[in-house]
Formats: structure tokens, C-alpha cells, sequence
């Protein structure tokens, strides 16, 4: 391999990559919200265990959306760790392209445009758990504000 090709390399390359990073910093927030989902859930449960029982059923709807938020922002993991290995993938097929000349562009394009699509799925599980935290923040203030309803 000569200098241009190593150049060559590492141009078309630079774009994957940089997806690579931006996506470690999407898992770093999801797996600090799971983290954060996961030790809640484990709180509200013990106080479930010991807490009155009139207070027992809102209890166990915060338990319930914790638990969900965990399996959606689970499944956001997932995805943001497929686009990692598609984009991976896809960096590999760049190398392989540009060293060895065989016509697999279309299989790099779908590499990335799996990568992408995974992004997106990611994306959309985080706006999910979002939601699913605003909706038990809602029942909290909620309970709070008109206690006993």
C-alpha cells in the first residue's frame, strides 16, 4: 500500500467515525438514564414494601413506568450499539474497496443507511423514555398537588 492509498483510507473513513463518536456519547446518556431508571424502580420498590397502603397503588404506577422507561431505553442501547457495529462494518468495506478494488459499493451504502436507520431507532426509544419520565414526573406533581385524588 502506497501513501495515497493510506490518505485515501482514512478520507473516506473520517465520516464513519465521526458517527462512531457521537453515537458513544448518545450511549453514555442512555446508559446514565438506565442507571438512574434502575436505582428509582429499586427505591420505589422498598418504599412499596413498607410504605401505607393508601399509598401503595401510586407506588406501583411509578414502579410500572420505571420498569417500562428500563426496557425502552434497553432497546435504545441495542440500537445505538448496532449502529456503532454497522458504521464499523462500513469502515471495514471502505478499506476492503479501496485496497483490493472489488465493485461492493452498494453493500457499503446499505452498511450506512443500516447505521442510520438504527441511529434513528435509537433516537426515537430516547424521545420515548422522555416521555415515559415526564409521564411519571406528571403523577408525582400530580399526587402532591391534590393529595388523596
Amino acid at each position: 500500500m502506497n501513501s495515497a492509498s493510506a490518505i485515501q483510507i482514512l478520507q473516506t473513513s473520517i465520516s464513519p467515525v465521526v458517527l462512531i463518536s457521537g453515537v458513544g456519547l448518545l450511549l453514555l446518556t442512555l446508559t446514565n438514564r438506565l442507571g438512574r431508571a434502575t436505582d428509582r424502580a429499586r427505591q420505589m420498590a422498598q418504599y412499596h414494601r413498607t410504605a401505607p397502603e393508601l399509598d401503595k397503588p401510586g407506588a406501583a404506577d411509578q414502579i410500572r413506568i420505571l420498569y417500562r422507561r428500563a426496557e425502552v431505553l434497553r432497546t435504545s442501547i441495542l440500537c445505538g450499539g448496532l449502529c456503532v457495529f454497522f458504521v464499523s462494518l462500513t469502515v471495514i468495506g471502505l478499506l476492503v474497496m479501496v485496497l483490493f478494488r472489488p465493485e461492493i459499493g452498494w453493500i457499503i451504502i446499505s452498511l450506512f443507511v443500516a447505521s442510520l436507520a438504527s441511529l434513528i431507532a435509537s433516537i426515537m426509544y430516547f424521545l420515548g423514555d422522555i416521555v415515559l419520565s415526564l409521564r411519571a414526573l406528571r403523577m408525582e406533581v400530580e399526587e402532591h398537588l391534590h393529595p388523596g385524588k
